[in-house]
């Protein structure tokens, strides 16, 4: 059955896109969770509006991801905790204190998801932190965790 796509749908296709699907998938999900529509023939001229909108959608994200991402390359972020006489912290440093830190030192806004980092920072020291933005635009940033005072 040819579904006319609402939304993009992980492994099937992206919005706008008419693809070839079993009937009973799109009978008992695509069409009744709103994320797709029966592809008739008059379809095709609102296939590509929704295309031309994700497009715009996409390049607007991808040059906000290229700004953000200048501003960010290389760029050194200080965060304090508290920490004991061997440098170990008594909490730990992870994505919500990144987030923040970058929010405040370098007036960026950044999605808590978009900070990959694999585990909470536990002690001082200065750290490289990956940075996703968008599709293929990454950057890192270095954390440098000193101890509060």
């Amino acid at each position: 059955m040819k579904i006319l796509l609402r939304h993009d749908v992980h492994g099937v296709g992206r919005r706008g896109d008419i693809v070839e699907v079993a009937d009973g998938y799109a009978r008992n999900f695509l069409v009744p969770g709103g994320h797709g529509i029966a592809a008739s023939k008059g379809i095709e001229a609102q296939a590509q509006s929704m295309r031309r909108a994700r497009d715009l959608r996409e390049a607007t994200d991808r040059q906000a991801a290229q700004a953000k991402a200048t501003v960010l390359a290389g760029a050194t972020l200080r965060v304090s905790a508290r920490a004991g006489a061997t440098g170990r912290l008594f909490g730990s440093v992870g994505v919500a204190e990144v987030v923040d830190a970058v929010r405040e030192q370098k007036g960026v806004d950044l999605d808590r998801r978009a900070v990959e980092l694999a585990e909470p920072i536990k002690e001082v020291g200065t750290f490289e932190v990956p940075v996703h933005l968008f599709g293929d635009i990454a950057t890192s940033v270095m954390v440098e965790v000193v101890p509060a005072t």
